[in-house]
């Protein structure tokens, strides 16, 4: 998956940092960013993605969240969901094309399909 990231981040000028992070805010992979902030903004997008579906649930009838964009001083802020319970997120510049970034995410979403499907953590941990 590594190379997959690695592309959108040369197809598109002004990339900073690149996670795919699971429903629950777990990490799954990550380019050019430390771990730590990895799991900040994995944690971070968790609740943006919760708070988004809660909205479309109750104003738009459907709780399917697609895609947050959040312009920020300095630059944007992308998260996309990217298959059953797993999500894509970046951060760039303020020199990003936004419509390009969009573009390009969905199409690495489409690339990865089934690779990016996190299945949801369950209450019972792993008898030893």
């Amino acid at each position: 998956m590594d190379w997959m990231l690695k592309n959108l981040m040369n197809e598109v000028p002004g990339t900073r940092h690149i996670v795919v992070l699971s429903a629950d805010g777990f990490r799954l992979a990550q380019y050019a960013t430390d771990d730590d902030t990895a799991d900040r903004l994995a944690a971070a997008c968790s609740a943006l993605q919760s708070l988004s579906s809660a909205v479309a649930a109750e104003f738009a009838h459907s709780g399917a969240m697609r895609m947050v964009v959040i312009e920020y001083a300095g630059g944007f802020f992308y998260l996309m969901a990217a298959g059953p319970g797993a999500f894509l997120a970046t951060l760039a510049d303020a020199e990003v094309d936004p419509g390009l970034m969009g573009e390009r995410m969905r199409d690495l979403v489409g690339r990865l399909g089934e690779h990016l499907a996190a299945s949801a953590r369950t209450g019972t941990p792993p008898s030893r």
